[in-house]
């Protein structure tokens, strides 16, 4: 095989410049929380809402929020059914 048919004997000529600077940027938290990264974006601070400090699912301070009724309304329709069904299943005893 001629040698030009090797990948060390290719040489690959990439574009120059054509991507952006990847800075070190400053994340700053609406509850103060405050760490740096690296960005592509053009500022060197960056502001956000929520970070992992403050999400309520890395807090674990979730709540279930209901606000209208669905969870009552489901439990009113079919948590009689479920009830009803458990003492039909269970055979009374004979006096």
């Amino acid at each position: 095989m001629p040698p030009s048919f090797y990948s060390r004997d290719i040489k690959i000529i990439m574009q120059q410049d054509i991507h952006p600077s990847y800075n070190i940027v400053t994340v700053t938290c609406s509850c103060g929380n405050s760490f740096k990264t690296r960005s592509t974006l053009g500022e060197p601070a960056l502001t956000i809402e929520v970070c992992s400090k403050c999400h309520p699912f890395y807090t674990g301070k979730q709540k279930i929020v209901d606000t209208s009724g669905r969870v009552d309304k489901f439990k009113q329709k079919y948590g009689k059914h479920t009830l009803k069904a458990a003492d039909k299943s269970v055979p009374k005893e004979a006096a």
